[in-house]
């Protein structure tokens, strides 16, 4: 039986760069960072409310073909993929702190249906999403 997620991947150009970022950026926990032969490294990291849920740091590559793996790193150098979404308290003020540590954000904090929503990039391109949510209904969608 499943009983949880525990690992999701967000693909980077250079691990340690994304690493630095996810944890002295954002404030993820580094959980592991390992070599598995000598081509692959296993980089992860959790948030510190959330450690069951891992975020692998993957660049593109095996198990991916070389095709799969060329398309994703173009996609990531163009700042045209996505990655993850985030739960804040006070979308706004994050916007200022994270903006203030040099964060690139493509759209400041908006006004949605769901709650208050921003969009920014990672340092390998992945575009990110803040929402602090609130109460909707399906039909709130709809008409937003």
């Amino acid at each position: 039986m499943i009983t949880n997620v525990s690992l999701t991947t967000v693909y980077c150009l250079d691990q340690d760069d994304a690493k630095r970022f996810y944890v002295d950026v954002l404030g993820f926990e580094p959980r592991t960072d390992t070599r598995m032969g000598e081509d692959f490294r296993w980089v992860t990291i959790s948030h510190p409310n959330q450690p069951e849920l891992e975020v692998t740091l993957m660049t593109p590559g095996p198990p991916l073909n070389e095709e799969a793996a060329a398309f994703l790193r173009r996609q990531l150098e163009k700042g045209e993929w996505g990655g993850l979404g985030l739960r804040v308290d006070d979308c706004r003020k994050t916007y200022e702190e994270l903006s203030a540590k040099g964060v690139t954000f493509l759209q400041p904090p908006s006004d949605r249906p769901y709650g208050i929503e921003a969009v920014m990039r990672d340092n390998s391109g992945s575009w990110l999403v803040l929402v602090e949510p609130k109460a909707f209904a399906p039909e709130d969608l709809a008409n937003g």
